[in-house]
């Protein structure tokens, strides 16, 4: 299953990241430890409180997760059905139960708000969803929240 997943973590520098790589998560738990702990190794300095996981799988649907500090995280699927699916994103959806269930095939699942304070109110990540490609999707999120080189430097 070709993925990318990339973790983002803002700190008082700016944006740092990291490849993620979501096969040794297990257990949902894993990915938001993962993310944490992908943040912390890469930041030169502290990170802030604010962990973004972007995830696209073979370019048929993208996902955002978001931690903030010790809070649940926050989850969006482009495309709920495909993402539940693959272990992947099955394991992903299992973050937050409620409110991912698939109603049909390419519905998106999950809060739409999740990057409003970054850049991509609801109803662009809606539209996203509805309509680009998934790494473009992405490169448009990473765009918004200010990180877009940083994503750029990890796809090269």
């Amino acid at each position: 299953m070709p993925y990318f997943a990339a973790v983002f973590a803002q700190t008082d520098s700016g944006w740092i990241a990291a490849e993620a790589d979501l096969g040794q998560a297990e257990q949902p738990e894993d990915v938001t430890d993962l993310m944490r702990e992908a943040a912390v190794e890469a930041a030169a300095d502290t990170p802030g409180e604010i962990v973004v996981l972007l995830v696209e799988e073979n370019d048929t649907w993208f996902g955002v997760v978001r931690v903030d500090g010790e809070d649940d995280p926050r989850i969006f699927l482009s495309d709920a059905a495909a993402a539940q699916a693959s272990g992947l994103g099955g394991l992903i959806a299992e973050l937050v139960a409620d409110g991912l269930e698939p109603k049909a095939d390419g519905d998106p699942a999950g809060d739409p708000a999740v990057l409003t304070d970054l850049g991509t109110d609801a109803d662009r990540l809606l539209g996203l969803a509805e309509r680009a490609v998934p790494t473009d999707a992405l490169a448009d999120l990473a765009e918004h929240a200010g990180f877009a080189e940083e994503l750029d430097a990890l796809r090269a």
